[in-house]
């Protein structure tokens, strides 16, 4: 076969790709969007002698880029697809014994290598559009690179890609050649429309649609973050445009048909505004389009540990994906990409987007490498290594639900599980289900966007996508039937499960309890959701959520389904968790004790307790403390004083004087509070004497007489008088009437004479007149200032000249004098 193919910008890249390839078994070939690489490069790999009869693999990664780079190739042929050129992805499958060229999306040459280690058949693998970094495609070069060096020295491997680090990915592929075609697109003039920062984008985007619509001839291509906001865009433009303009919406969520027809050329006299996701980005092209709308905006997931979500945020878009955006316009002609940013912005952007491996859920990966016979991935090559806390965390869930052992080794559950092809929690919820038909359903809803409507509640759409008899329902519910004769066994149980029951087995973390407030839930995971109050779902007291919108407690539930509370107790019993909990009653100022039943943040069940008695009663005293804090003990003035005494002492002075901080305390209510107790549940009973005693237990035997000497509660002023010392602050503070102090010349200090204490100088109303940590020279100072000032204010007191001589006094001065 050697088909006549069009000159293409990649053409002039062709012959030393096709001489890299025939000397060693890999290459990488680094073209801009628009040059032709992927449908002129496998075509011209078609008649190399070491293909001899094996297919050619090219991966996409989207399904609309399969198809389509499938049926240009295949229309270069003057063929249909399914013949020389064919296609296979999921519900989707255009191949023949024939077909020599198989495109496929990027997850299915994992499953390709897994079943068959050696690839027989297979010459050559394409990883079309790699610079997109998705979990697949990285983790099927992985893979390919360790079939490649172990079984198949002969199978070619390429990599193809229009903004990527050649060099980069050619050492992991062993040092290989890098190819570049420099492309011949046509000028695109770049504009800048910024967009002020409380207008939404889809009014800013509808009102540029409509100035270029009028401006410039053309198609159009706006990219905009996600459905939604397409939806918003459409709705502000519908009626507003000229009548002649078409417009297309595009995103991962329509059938096939949609997505084609998104793609086609406009009829003509006709023009379309095309709204689109990222989905449009690469490996398309949109016949007519001359001009580009760029939000600046795309959604990209991003996955929780700590919870086990992976929600959708809105983030900048890379200076990657901009240029690649703004390439669109001038695929076939000159074109315009306006940018609904300020020029300068563009430097702030991130440079590309962050590779999927390093932010997404690995448990897929980890299950795959343990069906390989890896149980460690960073043995395997990648680009980017996978980070090892999002390992451990899949680890974790895999062994959670039976998929491998201990030693990370797959299980026969697990094998059941890697059969059906699906994420893991769903692929668990369909292995272990007494109705397979109804969980496979429902993980189909879950994985194929826009099934079964757009409804948050899970049994009406499950309800809607069984009565669908539109192509892709019909295909869907077929590969239902493949998913649950796969988890062998009958395709429908005695008793159907319902939704929630079945989606128990999937998320078990995700049960929601209602909160006090209407429409807002408590997740077991500990994380807050809610729901629109208008939904019928918002009355439900427990629901299983199956995806989260947002972030921390603002979260909406996007998918999930009521679920009762015996299906609750009957499936996750074993995760129930019996607690005796300590609480406190501020009213009678005594610890009740309640028995709950968790599962996890949720708490199913309580009663009251009877009052402990002696030991139990103390122990119920530490646990409210530990709960609610040290605040509800009567922290009374000696108490309270010693603690801060005994705090400074410990900032000042370190070990061996103890930490007087709440955590350093609660930490170690065993050692200080727990022996002085008195067996019984009232706090009004733990007095000054108790926690005084309890703290004086930190302090070494040794230590404790040295207290009085190194923080004394109070100091003795030359008036006679005692005043107290007060340990708040950094610096002691000793606050006392100016007069007590007459006659001392000498900085009072503390802790042997070390510390001198901040002197909080009082008049006779005890009012602040001066702070000083230099008594001397203040009575040389500023002295003066002050007799002046109050001796107006406080005739009958004495305000000497000279106070380092004067008579110390506590009182006014005598009658009479």
């Amino acid at each position: 076969m050697n088909p006549v193919l069009p000159t293409l910008p990649v053409s002039e890249a062709l012959p030393p790709l096709l001489k890299a390839l025939g000397a060693g078994n890999s290459a990488v070939l680094v073209a801009p969007p628009g040059a032709g690489k992927t449908t002129l490069v496998p075509l011209a790999l078609l008649d190399q002698p070491w293909r001899g009869d094996g297919r050619i693999l090219l991966l996409e990664p989207r399904r609309l880029a399969a198809r389509a780079a499938a049926r240009r190739m295949a229309s270069l042929l003057n063929e249909e697809p399914g013949e020389t050129v064919g296609y296979a992805m999921r519900m989707e499958r255009r191949v023949s014994a024939r077909t020599r060229i198989l495109v496929v999306t990027e997850g299915v040459l994992a499953r390709m290598i897994l079943d068959d280690a050696e690839l027989s058949g297979i010459a050559a693998i394409l990883f079309d559009e790699f610079h997109e970094r998705s979990l697949d495609g990285d983790f099927g070069l992985a893979l390919a690179l360790d079939v490649q060096g172990a079984l198949r020295p002969d199978l070619r491997l390429l990599v193809m890609s229009a903004t990527l680090d050649g060099a980069r990915v050619a050492t992991l592929l062993g040092n290989t050649p890098v190819i570049e075609s420099e492309g011949r697109a046509f000028p695109v003039e770049l504009r800048h429309r910024d967009r002020p920062a409380d207008q939404r984008i889809e009014d800013a985007m509808a009102s540029a649609c409509r100035d270029l619509l009028a401006q410039e001839p053309g198609s159009l291509l706006a990219f905009l973050p996600g459905q939604r906001e397409i939806e918003r865009t459409a709705e502000q433009l519908e009626g507003r445009i000229p009548a002649n303009v078409d417009i297309v919406p595009l995103f991962g969520g329509l059938d096939g048909k949609a997505q084609d027809a998104a793609i086609r050329p406009a009829p003509e006299g006709r023009r379309k505004l095309v709204l689109a996701t990222s989905i449009a980005e690469t490996s398309i092209t949109i016949d007519g389009v001359r001009v580009v709308i760029d939000s600046g905006l795309s959604r990209l997931p991003r996955y929780e540990p700590a919870t086990g979500l992976t929600r959708l945020e809105t983030v900048r878009a890379s200076r990657a994906s901009a240029d690649q955006r703004a390439g669109r316009a001038g695929r076939t002609e000159p074109g315009v990409a306006v940018r609904l940013w300020r020029a300068e912005q563009t430097a702030g952007l991130p440079a590309f987007t962050p590779p999927e491996i390093v932010e997404a859920d690995l448990s897929g990966l980890v299950l795959d490498c343990a069906v390989f016979g890896v149980s460690d991935p960073t043995t395997l090559s990648f680009l980017d290594p996978p980070p090892a806390p999002a390992l451990a965390e899949a680890r974790a869930l895999l062994h959670e639900l039976g998929a491998i052992d201990a030693d990370g080794r797959l299980t026969e559950t697990g094998a059941a599980m890697r059969k059906l092809s699906l994420p893991v929690r769903l692929a668990h919820m369909v292995a272990a289900a007494g109705d397979p038909l109804t969980a496979a359903e429902l993980a189909i809803l879950l994985t194929e966007r826009g099934l079964g409507g757009t409804s948050i509640d899970l049994d009406q759409r499950l309800s809607r996508f069984r009565a669908d008899r539109s192509p892709r329902a019909v295909a869907a519910r077929k590969m239902a039937e493949r998913l649950a004769q796969s988890a062998g066994r009958a395709l429908r149980a005695s008793n159907t499960a319902s939704p929630g029951a079945l989606l128990l087995l999937a998320y078990p973390d995700r049960v929601a309890k209602a909160r006090g407030d209407y429409g807002r839930y408590v997740l077991a995971n500990g994380r807050g959701a809610m729901v629109d109050a208008a939904e019928q779902l918002a009355k439900e007291q427990f629901l299983v959520v199956a995806d989260l919108q947002g972030k921390a407690q603002g979260a909406r539930i996007a998918a999930a389904a009521a679920v009762s509370e015996d299906d609750i107790r009957i499936q996750l019993g074993e995760r129930f968790q019996t607690r005796t909990e300590a609480q406190f009653d501020p009213e009678r100022r005594a610890v009740r004790v309640r028995e709950t039943v968790r599962l996890g943040a949720i708490r199913l069940s309580e009663r009251q307790l009877p009052a402990p008695k002696g030991g139990d009663a103390d122990r119920a005293v530490i646990a409210a403390i530990r709960e609610h804090g040290l605040d509800i003990l009567d922290w009374d003035k000696p108490a309270a004083t010693l603690r801060r005494r005994l705090a400074w002492l410990h900032k000042g002075l370190g070990e061996p004087w103890p930490a007087m901080d709440d955590d350093a305390l609660l930490a170690s209510l065993d050692d200080w509070l727990l022996p002085f107790l008195s067996g019984e549940t009232s706090l009004a009973r733990i007095g000054s004497e108790t926690l005084c005693n309890g703290l004086m237990s930190l302090v070494p035997h040794e230590m404790q007489r040295k207290i009085g000497a190194l923080a004394p509660t109070h100091f003795s002023a030359p008036s006679g008088s005692s005043v107290p010392i007060r340990y708040e602050e950094d610096q002691p503070v000793l606050a006392v009437r100016v007069q007590e102090l007459f006659g001392l010349d000498t900085h009072p200090s503390i802790a042997n004479g070390t510390v001198p204490l901040t002197l909080e100088l009082l008049s006779p109303a005890h009012r602040p007149i001066q702070t000083t940590r230099d008594l001397p020279g203040f009575w040389r100072g500023s002295w003066a200032d002050v007799r002046s000032d109050m001796r107006g204010r406080y005739p009958r007191h004495v305000w000497p000249e000279n106070p380092r001589e004067a008579q110390a006094t506590n009182r006014a001065k005598p009658r009479g004098t």
